[in-house]
């Protein structure tokens, strides 16, 4: 049977055709693959040489063939195995063991080790097998040795200039210490084990019950003393009271013990045997003792018995004095004797004109007698007549007064002691009269209206002077705002009273209608104006009463058209509140502000007016700064600091339990601080009366009194909008009226 060619070809070329690899060379863990490799496929036969990795070895080379697809090894057999180090080395006086590996071959590691009594030269102990060999100089090892041990406060017994190892030092410390552990030390590798130290000898600090002791201190060295005291009742154990630390403990020890009573010290008595055997006596033991003349015992008695007690002989004074009353020279006297025991008194009295030494009117038995002397002497007296008083009159209608004695003295009205009193004492000494009354003239504390006083007193001397201030919007009749007044012989020399300020009402011109229309405005009144004829007004439409009149300036009506205004002026040192534009309708108006530290005089807006700006204000620089900030009774300031510069302010508060009556703050003004407010006890503030006005509030018939700081709203007869009062310490704040604020 014959085939066809191609059919023959294609059976051959499957059968043998031959596969590629798909990858590179595998990678091994102690081989590397020589070349580069960067294909997706490498055709069958393509061989890969590999070559050892560092520290590793092999005989002939290792090759893999790409073949049917994966890379074969062509031998099999020959793979890289560690390179040997050979031996390491032998160490004298020492050994060694494998740490790392079982054989000497890459990657071992051996430890050296000395023998006992021997210590290795250097810190490195051991060598590693590196692709070079033996890592690391072969570790020696020498014999261990010590230098004689320095022991502070201590030496050794015997000694020598080297030691060997395991060699032991016996050591003895200086007088005052002794050793912390033992008295021997070894020689060790790391040197002497334990480190040989002396410690000092101390005492610790003694307990002794029911005593004390100096010096104190937290420890005593060796010799140092003590001195110790005994409670009462308590004694020392031993002869003396000294102690002394002689290492650890104190000789003799220091101890107080309850011991007996010594022999007693009987002043103004003795003891009626001599008991010399029996002291110092125990406790509960009793002697009988007596007392000498003119003395007694405690129970009134010539003699008795002394107990020994825990504290003490029972009787701390065992005789007393006794003292008789049975006569009182120039004075009354009783019909018997009495008898009265040291510590007592009796009370006496003496004939008129008589009295005991310094108005004294009893007597006191004391160890040496009575004190004073039972002897009235005759007292200085003081008669009204050797007195005059200017003013002034004696209230008593007595004429003659013993010593010490005082009477009321009285001045006339208008008239006060030197204290501010209507009335005053003198008293009677030994050198007559104690003091000249005296009663000046005086002014009571005057009553302003509309005003204030400043001053807190109560009362004036003869031309004192009281400077008063003008409540806001009121002045003097000569148009001050403050002023002073003069105590004199006639009392204060003007009363300090202050008016409503007003203003009259100026001419106008027939071309302009002014409302409201009456002759007089009092301050704060304002008065509005309407050009006639379609006049176009130039100036402000309306002009309001200060205390120096009116202002601004009445405005003029003019015919015809008005002009307008360029963007306003610069102001030297201060500037425009708001953005500017680059043209001004009349009477359109711009706000200035100055800078910090400038005080502005003028207006502060300016208008324009028929092409024209009116006056331009100036910024003046400031030169005076307010002073401290004035006290507040019962108040205190938040946060503030100086300087204090024009326009500054600061707030006031009260303490507790008080309440601010007036301006929270104040204002540095020009060098001067505004007025300052006061704290009021708040259980102290006054309420307000209702008034008949708020009678037309229907739902406060029924009030009579609000309470302090109560805001209240008020109507008036025929009258729409409400009014408005605050109650300020009793006081209604603007004054309830329904009253006009202008006069006809």
């Amino acid at each position: 049977m014959r085939c066809p060619a191609k059919f023959v070809w294609l059976i051959l070329w499957t059968v043998c055709v031959a596969e590629d690899c798909r990858e590179p060379p595998p990678r091994k863990e102690t081989e590397i693959v020589s070349g580069s490799w960067t294909e997706q496929t490498y055709p069958e036969g393509t061989q890969a040489t590999y070559k050892c990795r560092p520290g590793y070895r092999t005989l002939g080379s290792i090759v893999m063939v790409c073949k049917d697809g994966k890379w074969v090894s062509l031998h099999p057999s020959r793979i890289c195995r560690k390179k040997p180090c050979g031996h390491p080395g032998d160490t004298s006086f020492g050994s060694f063991h494998l740490a790392v590996g079982t054989q000497f071959e890459y990657g071992a590691k051996v430890v050296y080790t000395c023998d006992e009594g021997y210590q290795m030269l250097g810190e490195i102990n051991f060598r590693e097998c590196d692709t070079n060999g033996w890592t690391n100089n072969i570790p020696l090892c020498e014999g261990i040795s010590c230098t004689p041990p320095n022991i502070l406060n201590g030496y050794p017994i015997i000694s020598k200039e080297i030691y060997k190892a395991n060699e032991r030092v016996q050591y003895k410390c200086s007088a005052g210490f002794e050793y912390s552990e033992r008295g021997e030390t070894i020689c060790t590798a790391s040197g002497w084990a334990p480190v040989p130290s002396c410690v000092e000898i101390t005492c610790d600090p003694p307990h002794i019950p029911n005593g004390f002791y100096t010096p104190e201190s937290n420890r005593y060295r060796t010799g140092d003393r003590i001195t110790y005291h005994c409670k009462e009742g308590f004694y020392p154990e031993i002869q003396g009271n000294v102690a002394r630390c002689t290492g650890n403990h104190w000789s003799p020890a220091p101890r107080c013990t309850l011991k007996p009573c010594s022999r007693p010290v009987i002043k103004h008595g003795r003891l009626y045997y001599d008991y010399s055997g029996y002291f110092p006596a125990n406790v509960g033991q009793y002697f009988y003792y007596y007392c000498d003349h003119n003395f007694v015992t405690p129970s009134r008695r010539s003699g008795d018995y002394l107990t020994c007690k825990r504290n003490g002989w029972s009787a701390e004074v065992p005789c007393l004095r006794q003292c008789i009353f049975d006569y009182l020279e120039h004075g009354h006297n009783s019909y018997s004797a009495k008898k009265y025991l040291q510590g007592e008194t009796v009370r006496v009295q003496c004939y008129p004109g008589y009295s005991l030494p310094d108005n004294q009117d009893t007597l006191l038995c004391t160890e040496n007698g009575w004190s004073p002397p039972p002897k009235c002497i005759l007292v200085k007296t003081c008669a009204k007549s050797d007195i005059e008083i200017e003013n002034g009159f004696f209230s008593e209608n007595i004429f003659t007064y013993p010593l010490n004695k005082q009477t009321q003295y009285k001045c006339k009205p208008g008239y006060v002691t030197a204290d501010g009193a209507t009335s005053g004492l003198i008293t009677c000494l030994q050198s007559g009269w104690s003091a000249r009354p005296v009663c000046i003239k005086s002014c009571d504390a005057p009553v302003p209206e509309n005003a204030r006083i400043k001053s807190d007193g109560t009362w004036f001397k003869l031309n004192d002077t009281v400077d008063y201030e003008c409540q806001q919007g009121f002045e003097s009749r000569n148009g001050d705002t403050a002023g002073s007044i003069v105590c004199g012989e006639d009392g204060w020399s003007d009363k300090p009273a202050c008016y409503e300020r007003e203003c009259i009402t100026p001419g106008i011109k027939s071309y302009l209608d002014a409302e409201p229309k009456h002759n007089k405005f009092k301050v704060g009144g304002v008065l509005k104006f309407h050009c006639r004829e379609r006049r176009v007004m130039l100036g402000a439409d309306s002009v309001q009463c200060y205390h120096f009149g009116w202002s601004p300036n009445l405005p003029t009506c003019k015919a015809g058209q008005v002009k307008s205004c360029a963007p306003p002026p610069q102001l030297l040192n201060g500037e425009v509140k708001e953005t500017q534009k680059g043209e001004y309708q009349h009477s359109e108006v711009v706000e200035y502000v100055c800078n910090p530290r400038f005080l502005m005089k003028g207006s502060h807006k300016i208008q324009c007016v028929d092409g024209e700006w009116t006056t331009l204000p100036v910024c003046i620089e400031e030169e005076r700064t307010c002073g401290d900030i004035p006290d507040l009774d019962h108040g205190y300031v938040r946060h503030s600091a100086p300087p204090y510069h024009h326009g500054d302010s600061v707030e006031f508060g009260c303490n507790a339990s008080f309440s601010l009556v007036g301006p929270r703050s104040i204002t540095c003004i020009s060098g001067k601080w505004t007025q300052l407010p006061q704290c009021f006890a708040t259980d102290k503030l006054k309420k307000c009366k209702a008034s008949k006005i708020f009678a037309s509030e229907g739902n406060l018939l029924d009030k009579t009194e609000f309470d302090h700081n109560t805001n209240q709203s008020y109507k008036c007869r025929g009258k729409s909008e409400s009014k408005y009062s605050v109650c300020i310490n009793g006081v209604w704040d603007p004054r309830v009226s329904c009253k006009e604020v202008v006069y006809n």
